[in-house]
């Protein structure tokens, strides 16, 4: 039990809940893979587990995150002011330099193959690579994910420099270019790294769409994504 959390949590709880009686708390500082708190109840103790990296946050951005939190919890609105003070407060650049490198050293990333069934990540990037890039990129790890998930078809995780692609795609019936066309988009998150502007992420910039456009078929690979 962490006293200085539970008291922001106590306060919080009465702020959005003044009539309710108190529930026992259980908090904690918990040394997650990335920035994450949760909140769950559990025999009638709300349990709250926030990440370590924002022990030494300032009280009025735990009284933040203590706010989101129970507001989640409870299906209460959620006060605009206190969500944009936790979220300028993670956009900082030094948090964000801690928060990477604790990603690797706590975070665990199974890498499967790149070669697959049907289709070799490892050839589609450096096809690409030569294609678009000008044989500049350096290939990261390529791995298709261990399982054939449709609602995260691809993503690059920075932390531990890996292209992730769906098993989905790795059949005959998945054309060649859509498959293409997912690695050339998280090839773009390579070059155009997420970018902070005041307290928002700015995952997809101008820079970033105007060569997404390039791609020649473009068109039929969203088309085909959609199917699915």
């Amino acid at each position: 039990m962490h006293p200085r959390l539970l008291s922001v949590l106590q306060r919080a709880y009465r702020d959005l809940r003044p009539r309710a009686p108190m529930p026992a708390f259980r908090a904690e500082f918990f040394p997650f893979a990335n920035i994450n708190n949760t909140i769950r109840v559990r025999d009638g103790v709300v349990k709250v587990r926030v990440s370590d990296l924002l022990e030494g946050a300032p009280e009025n951005v735990l009284y933040a995150i203590a706010h989101i939190l129970i507001a989640k919890l409870y299906r209460k609105p959620i006060d605009a002011a206190l969500a944009r003070r936790y979220r300028r407060h993670c956009g900082r650049r030094e948090l964000n330099a801690k928060a990477h490198l604790v990603r690797q050293l706590r975070g665990r990333k199974r890498i499967d193959s790149a070669r697959g069934r049907v289709y070799d990540l490892e050839a589609i990037f450096d096809d690409l690579n030569t294609r678009f890039f000008y044989g500049l990129l350096a290939r990261p790890r390529m791995t298709w994910s261990r399982e054939p998930a449709r609602h995260a078809l691809g993503h690059y995780d920075p932390a531990h420099n890996a292209i992730v692609v769906s098993r989905a795609f790795d059949r005959p019936q998945a054309p060649r270019y859509a498959v293409e066309y997912i690695v050339y988009h998280e090839m773009l998150h390579l070059k155009h790294p997420v970018r902070l502007r005041g307290s928002r992420r700015c995952v997809h910039s101008r820079e970033f769409q105007a060569e997404e456009k390039l791609f020649p078929q473009l068109e039929e690979a969203k088309r085909f994504l959609k199917t699915l």
